[in-house]
């Protein structure tokens, strides 16, 4: 329960708590707090027990969201990508919730530079504008020129506000701990995965050398292609809290006009937002993880400029691997191999239904299996098999989740661009090129290799580890671990019932004490002194009794 962790101990922590239910009850998302257990914090006078207004739950929870501020609005656009957790009328609300916040004032900025570079911007910089170029929830950005005339912009982040995260991490923590042991849904669902994971995320992006990292990976990998332009970052002006790179200029892949009027060929721009997204995916194994136009710049050469690396993804050689052999069985119209690549990805756990699960997809071939790759439409495909993800209560990999969101976006970004693109053709010699250097002879050497000596290892440690087991299982030391799923909740109520019994009793041995005590008063000896004590007794049943009935009351058991 919330009540017993020791972070609770914190006034601070506490107000927060409070702060975070009355906002959802206020926005009638009484059904949310009741599955967080956030609802013995909310204030009665909060509570909703009837129509929330004419905005729809998704609306509601979008709205709520963007109150509570950087934390929320991140895990809000977190969550928008996982179409394996969520139906599909709240993620299309959350992937409009923006990252916006009011303007940092100036001399906050100008502190934060002074405290992290050791000067003024204005001693720094040849110039500095005071004017931000944008401000988000995590940070500002200000336009700026060095002394030796090279244009930067330079990110700040806002006073305090890792303070005010991790703050939330903690409380979302024990969210997430009180709805897995009490509620379906915790159970259903790793929550406290997805908290972790999600705990990650916004502390890299409030590490702006984190970023910085990434921009110059980034760099490197595409140092030799002229298709795309990564920004340097400048690291002597670089810290956790300040990020200080080139400018970046160009028109906005989502600025048609501007585009034709310039006589940019959008669809070669087309073609190279796409063809640096799969080079990425296949290449890589280290992708940009927020593709929407408003970060991609088109340069008169047709060439892409690409900013902002708080948020990447990771995909490994297996993962890749995997993906690719489902496509093929996809593509084979085999629901059965399909179905075993998904589940060796880790999309089904043990409450899968594997017959229905394949059911579906066989539905799903046999809906897309007749057309050709100049028919089909990456988006919608994937947005299907989300959907049948989600209907099984199944749990997609947060960086597999996180790709084919990725992928819907690009594929997105090329239509925008040009209408008649088609991203499956124009992908599917990407993929078949990995794979055959995948399956290439020297590849599967070098496979083979790694294999050769790990069995070596292996069998060189094993009659070792053999000696080690048997020596503990003969002095008695082997020991076997049991996990009960839902034990913890089941002990929790019974202590709950127990503490609840014993003040019960206690409540009833008070009133016989007080019966016992009223009946003494008639004796003249006696008044006085069992009526000093009668009063205070009985005040203190009331108060404890109905102490008791509100505790019960509050949690409706």
């Amino acid at each position: 329960m919330l009540l017993t962790r020791p972070w609770f101990a914190d006034g601070a922590i506490v107000r927060r708590t409070r702060e975070i239910a009355s906002v959802l009850t206020g926005h009638g998302l009484d059904t949310l707090v009741e599955q967080s257990g956030l609802h013995r914090f909310a204030p009665l006078r909060a509570r909703s027990h009837g129509p929330a207004g004419p905005l729809k739950p998704a609306a509601r929870l979008r709205a709520a969201l963007g109150e509570l501020g950087v934390t929320f609005i991140k895990l809000g656009q977190t969550l928008s990508t996982r179409a394996d957790l969520l139906p599909a009328d709240l993620i299309e609300e959350l992937s409009g919730l923006q990252d916006a916040a009011p303007r940092v004032p100036l001399r906050d900025i100008q502190r934060t530079i002074r405290e992290d570079l050791g000067s003024d911007p204005e001693s720094l910089f040849a110039r500095f504008d005071p004017e931000p170029l944008a401000s988000a929830s995590i940070g500002q950005v200000h336009a700026a020129c060095r002394r030796d005339g090279r244009e930067v912009v330079i990110k700040v982040r806002r006073p305090n506000v890792e303070t005010q995260v991790e703050a939330d991490l903690d409380i979302l923590s024990g969210i997430a701990e009180w709805a897995q042991a009490n509620t379906a849904l915790g159970r259903d669902y790793e929550l406290r995965s997805i908290v972790e994971e999600f705990a990650y995320t916004i502390r890299n992006e409030l590490d702006y050398r984190r970023e910085g990292e990434n921009a110059d990976r980034f760099r490197r990998a595409f140092a030799e292609d002229r298709r795309v332009w990564i920004p340097q970052i400048h690291w002597d002006l670089t810290t956790e809290r300040v990020l200080t790179m080139e400018r970046v200029t160009g028109v906005k892949l989502s600025d048609f006009a501007t585009l034709d009027r310039l006589g940019i060929n959008r669809r070669r721009l087309a073609e190279n937002a796409v063809t640096v997204f799969l080079h990425q995916i296949l290449q890589l194994g280290f992708f940009h993880a927020d593709p929407h136009p408003g970060n991609f710049f088109a340069q008169p050469d047709g060439s892409i400029a690409i900013v902002d690396f708080g948020m990447v993804g990771r995909v490994t050689d297996s993962l890749r691997m995997r993906l690719l052999r489902a496509g093929l069985a996809a593509l084979h119209e085999d629901p059965e191999a399909l179905a075993e690549e998904l589940f060796a990805l880790g999309v089904a756990g043990r409450r899968a239904d594997r017959p229905a699960f394949q059911r579906d997809l066989d539905h799903l071939i046999g809906r897309y299996g007749g057309k050709s790759l100049r028919e089909l439409n990456a988006t919608a495909v994937t947005r299907e098999l989300t959907g049948i993800v989600f209907r099984h209560r199944l749990q997609l990999p947060s960086d597999l989740a996180l790709l084919f969101r990725v992928a819907a976006m690009s594929e997105g970004v090329g239509l925008q661009l040009d209408p008649d693109f088609h991203y499956l053709e124009f992908a599917s010699p990407f993929f078949r090129e990995r794979w055959q250097q995948h399956h290439a002879l020297p590849a599967t050497t070098r496979r083979l290799g790694r294999a050769a000596l790990e069995a070596a290892e292996l069998a060189t440690e094993m009659p070792r580890r053999s000696s080690r087991l048997l020596a503990r299982l003969e002095r008695g030391e082997l020991e076997l671990n049991v996990n009960h799923e839902g034990l913890g909740a089941f002990s929790r109520q019974l202590q709950q019932m127990a503490n609840r019994l014993s003040l019960a009793v206690i409540l009833a041995a008070s009133v016989v004490a007080l019966g016992l005590a009223l009946g003494s008063m008639s004796l003249p000896d006696k008044a006085v002194h069992i009526r000093w004590l009668f009063w205070p007794g009985l005040v203190f049943s009331l108060a404890f009794g109905a102490g008791l009935l509100w505790s019960m009351w509050r949690t409706r058991r």
